[in-house]
């Protein structure tokens, strides 16, 4: 089996109810190909004591005061060093301990090297139960236009190459995830649907915390992307087939 280096990345701050779940999924995976980068925003609760117990399974550890969530994860991606970026925020964990070996044994079967693996994620809740399906199921081929019915695929259960990252644009404060998504898949040659669901995610983000806020970041990002006619009409089209199913 072939063994593509993963750099799992963790973003933290006053995370102490649920960044321990995240560490042990980490630390559970069956696939150990992997880099583990944690970076915490000089947190004032117990997280950092959390994280220096599991300091052996930790490849690098940086706890400094950021500009935010991407900040931080733009300090991640200056360091990593894995074939693919996959970033699982506290809270967040991989569906199963055999997730990464699953991912791995299908692009081994492959005969072409996917600039960015993909699957399903499932919402939990702050205990880690299991709530729901992602409302947006990942589509079986993915391009960079497939993001104009939005984000379709879960920014943890998006694996990208390294090759073809670039930082978080720092204007966008809650879904600069969406326009680093779009970007990448724009200089992407393949994408492969694993089939699979790869991550249970923290349903309480700071995306859903600040859904307005967000939403309207999406659609800047749309009209960047897409163009501001496309993206009106599409927003048209969304608000008259909502009406239309009530």
């Amino acid at each position: 089996m072939n063994k593509p280096l993963f750099s799992i990345i963790t973003v933290t701050f006053n995370a102490e109810n649920t960044v321990e779940r995240t560490l042990i999924s980490v630390k559970q995976q069956s696939f150990r190909n992997i880099e583990y980068i944690v970076i915490d925003g000089a947190s004032k609760d117990r997280t950092l004591s959390i994280l220096q117990a599991y300091q052996s399974d930790i490849d690098q550890l940086i706890s400094e005061p950021d500009s935010g969530l991407y900040d931080a994860m733009n300090k991640a991606l200056n360091i990593a060093r894995g074939e693919y970026i996959c970033f699982l925020n506290a809270g967040d964990k991989f569906h199963q301990e055999h997730t990464l070996t699953q991912i791995v044994s299908q692009l081994d079967n492959l005969n072409f090297s996917p600039d960015v693996v993909y699957g399903e994620t499932a919402l939990v809740d702050n205990n880690g139960v299991f709530l729901r399906m992602r409302r947006l199921s990942a589509p079986k081929s993915l391009t960079w236009k497939s993001f104009k019915q939005g984000m379709l695929v879960c920014h943890q259960a998006f694996f990208a190459k390294r090759e073809l990252v670039s930082t978080y644009d720092l204007q966008y404060k809650f879904s600069s995830d969406f326009d680093w998504c779009i970007k990448i898949l724009k200089k992407a040659n393949s994408t492969y649907y694993t089939q699979l669901t790869l991550i249970d995610y923290l349903h309480e983000g700071l995306t859903t915390a600040n859904h307005k806020k967000s939403l309207m970041e999406r659609f800047k990002i749309m009209s960047k992307h897409y163009g501001i006619i496309s993206t009106i009409l599409y927003h048209v089209g969304f608000i008259i087939r909502s009406i239309f199913k009530k």
